[in-house]
């Protein structure tokens, strides 16, 4: 009896792109597992950011919904599914070469500002070089820069202010080696504010830009 991972097309029923072993499948309506093979498996694995995924895995005559970290299910064609489940480390220790390929998991940084300006803080301006090394350790990295303020001011000028700060901190990365390719400029505004405060109050945590290195 073999054991392998399906290379059917896969969607999710709720939630974000589930992975699978060995690759991440491309998006169609279901795992439908085929009589072509002694036996499939299907593994579904967490997201990295910790959402939650499912997927339905159909053969003609079954169905069984994965819908937690770690679940697997085994069958054929013609044959009732087997739910079961597995660990990360059995799963690590099956598929080394997998994992090994894996790129790392996204970092993010948050860098903050002087009142009511461009003005990183001088020890916020201090992380830039920590930023720029992480970017440089990954393969093809991209950078986002979501910028941000208090909720102090007008809503369009907010708007403006945070793309700003965004577009400084990009220019700065820019500056000391960052390819202007891979690195995105994003504003906010107030929308979303890390500390939540009334309209008009000065909160020094909010006004800040952060950096999605991937």
């Amino acid at each position: 009896m073999s054991k392998r991972v399906s290379n059917a097309s896969v969607t999710t029923l709720r939630g974000a792109l589930p992975t699978f072993l060995p690759t991440v499948l491309p998006t169609a309506l279901t795992t439908v597992l085929s009589a072509c093979a002694p036996l499939t498996t299907v593994i579904l694995l967490p997201q990295a950011d910790g959402s939650a995924s499912a997927v339905m895995v159909k053969t003609v005559k079954y169905e069984q919904l994965l819908t937690a970290p770690y679940q697997l299910v085994t069958g054929q064609e013609d044959k009732e599914l087997k739910l079961d489940a597995t660990t990360a480390a059995d799963v690590q220790k099956a598929y080394p070469q997998l994992y090994a390929a894996m790129p790392p998991r996204a970092t993010k940084y948050i860098l903050n500002f002087m009142p009511g300006g461009t003005t990183l803080t001088p020890e916020s301006l201090a992380q830039l070089p920590k930023i720029l090394e992480d970017a440089t350790n990954r393969s093809g990295a991209d950078m986002v820069v979501t910028g941000h303020t208090d909720s102090m001011g007008a809503l369009l000028a907010n708007d403006a202010l945070s793309l700003s700060r965004a577009k400084v901190v990009t220019q700065l990365l820019v500056d000391k080696g960052a390819a202007a390719s891979r690195v995105e400029a994003v504003g906010r505004g107030k929308r979303e504010l890390l500390v939540p405060t009334a309209d008009e109050v000065d909160e020094p945590k909010n006004r800040r830009v952060e950096i999605v290195v991937r």
